[in-house]
């Protein structure tokens, strides 16, 4: 970055927080300066009028927005608040121009700084400080720095046991190679690799996990000679050689939830040798339409609450739109039974040896299927498997139905429409994944079909139904599949249901017809 210059702002008011008896530092105008002095990047606060000032180094300077002309700056030297003032501007333009100059002198702060160690982190932005909230990064690694969810994930026998049996069955592709796992957690892949003879594993984990991974490490204490824990984000530490492998958990649900995806791409691109092997290899996304009356009347029925017209003398019926709209907004994740599934799946490949992290921040999946039976279709049914290509084995592990429950389940896009197909009718679509910046994304899924009916060509009527749902939000109904009774006797035609308690007997019939004909 070229050298930059002196920059300076009148503020309107300045309050010190550390001298709260004083509501500003002086009826004067004081004046904001970034500057550079003695190779020291600094923030200073002066009165116009006078000597008098103090500096922020910007080093260890932080800068809080409180609203459109107010910001909190505080510097926290040693990791402790040495001072804090509250600084208010006239205008907007003043106030974006200094945040902006704020971060770009910022990032030189910590440019002039010392180079940094093999094994350490930068404090500078990251990318991924850059793309992922605050507040989410923070959830997340306090979720995944407690043991409770780590032994959620390792009592997952599915899980562990496939990423152990992948490793053990491809010892050739550790023995006496340097291996990275990518977010750590406790360690336990790390200890996979050098048991499969690893020379040498850097286990990276950014949140608090780190710490009791190196505790269980050096417990087993044949292994922990050969394993590094290095603390910190997979875009920012800097390790002292290139990667033979890299091992990792990496998977969401719908493959893509919590982003860390990307970040195991970064890590590719970053530390893995080139013919460097990844473990996972490739991903694929699965989908498939859906028939469940059962849900679709629970989904719906959630709602009901907002009709009430006299609850407490309020009329509650003004959110009833609303309240519907976001109980379908929510994706479903549990375990179903395949027998739901009205079409042969398709699936999505994501290779991670190939995939840019660019191309996760969108992905489009054109949909195509063909009914195998007559009846409403309620949704999109997703999961996913991942390939664990090894030298020796090919290992697949996948959460599809009908397959051992693993903690992902599946995952269900419960149309508020649903639309209605006949058997070999042909049923097309799009899933639209965007990511976002609380580590998940936005689902846009569309389903269509042209109707048959007295009348109507082949190529006729088009129905069409779209929604739009937060991966972030789930509906963790997580139920283990229901065993649907086989129809004895061909019920009567399929209607439009009014959701009401008494039609679960005509959705009991319906179910029973949808399954008999699978």
């Amino acid at each position: 970055m070229d050298k930059l210059k002196q920059k300076e702002f009148t503020l309107a008011s300045l309050t010190d927080l550390t001298s709260p008896s004083s509501s500003s530092l002086s009826s004067s105008p004081v004046v904001a300066t970034f500057s550079c002095v003695n190779e020291v990047t600094e923030l200073r606060f002066q009165e116009s009028e006078s000597a008098d000032g103090f500096s922020f180094d910007l080093s260890s300077t932080q800068l809080f927005k409180l609203g459109p002309l107010q910001f909190v700056c505080v510097s926290d030297k040693d990791n402790s608040l040495s001072r804090g003032v509250v600084i208010m501007f006239r205008d907007d333009k003043e106030s974006k121009d200094f945040s902006d100059s704020f971060g770009e002198w910022t990032k030189d702060a910590v440019k002039k700084g010392s180079g940094l160690p093999n094994g350490t982190v930068s404090d500078s932005t990251s990318k991924f400080d850059n793309k992922i909230e605050a507040a989410s990064a923070k959830m997340y690694f306090h979720y995944y720095g407690q043991l409770l969810h780590q032994q959620n994930m390792l009592q997952d026998y599915v899980r562990t046991g496939t990423y152990h049996a992948a490793v053990m069955e491809n010892r050739s592709d550790f023995s006496g190679r340097v291996v990275v796992d990518v977010g750590a957690g406790s360690g336990i892949l790390s200890m996979f690799a050098a048991l499969a003879g690893a020379k040498h594993v850097y286990a990276v984990e950014a949140s608090e996990m780190a710490d009791y991974a190196r505790k269980l490490i050096a417990g087993n204490p044949l292994l922990a000679e050969r394993i590094t824990v290095i603390k910190g984000k997979i875009e920012d530490v800097e390790l002292p050689e290139k990667a033979d492998v890299l091992i990792s958990e990496p998977m969401g649900t719908l493959l893509v939830n919590e982003r860390m995806l990307e970040t195991y791409v970064i890590a590719r691109d970053r530390f893995l040798s080139p013919n460097g092997k990844m473990f996972p290899t490739v991903g694929r996304i699965h989908m498939a339409p859906f028939a469940d009356e059962f849900l679709f009347i629970e989904m719906a029925n959630k709602a009901l609450f907002w009709q009430q017209q006299n609850y407490y003398g309020v009329d509650l019926t003004p959110l009833y739109g609303s309240a519907h709209q976001g109980y379908f907004s929510q994706p479903v994740v549990d375990a179903f039974d395949p027998r739901l599934l009205i079409a042969p799946s398709m699936f999505h490949v994501i290779d991670f040896t190939k995939m840019k992290e660019e191309q996760f921040y969108e992905i489009d999946v054109p949909l195509k299927f063909t009914a195998s039976v007559c009846t409403r279709v309620h949704g999109l049914a997703c999961w996913f498997d991942v390939l664990f290509d090894g030298s020796t084995v090919q290992r697949w592990f996948t959460t599809a139905p009908g397959a051992p429950t693993t903690h992902w389940y599946q995952i269900r896009c419960v149309l508020s429409q649903p639309i209605h197909v006949m058997a070999g009718q042909e049923i097309t679509g799009r899933l639209h994944l965007v990511a976002h910046s609380a580590q998940s994304c936005t689902i846009n899924l569309t389903l269509s079909a042209k109707m048959w009916r007295p009348g109507a060509s082949q190529g006729g009527i088009l129905q069409t139904s779209s929604c739009k749902l937060d991966l972030k939000e789930p509906y963790y109904r997580m139920s283990q599949p229901q065993v649907y009774p086989v129809a004895q006797e061909p019920p009567a035609q399929p209607q439009d249901l009014q959701i009401q308690s008494e039609d679960l007997e005509e959705v009991e019939l319906l179910q029973q017809n949808a399954n008999a004909q699978l």
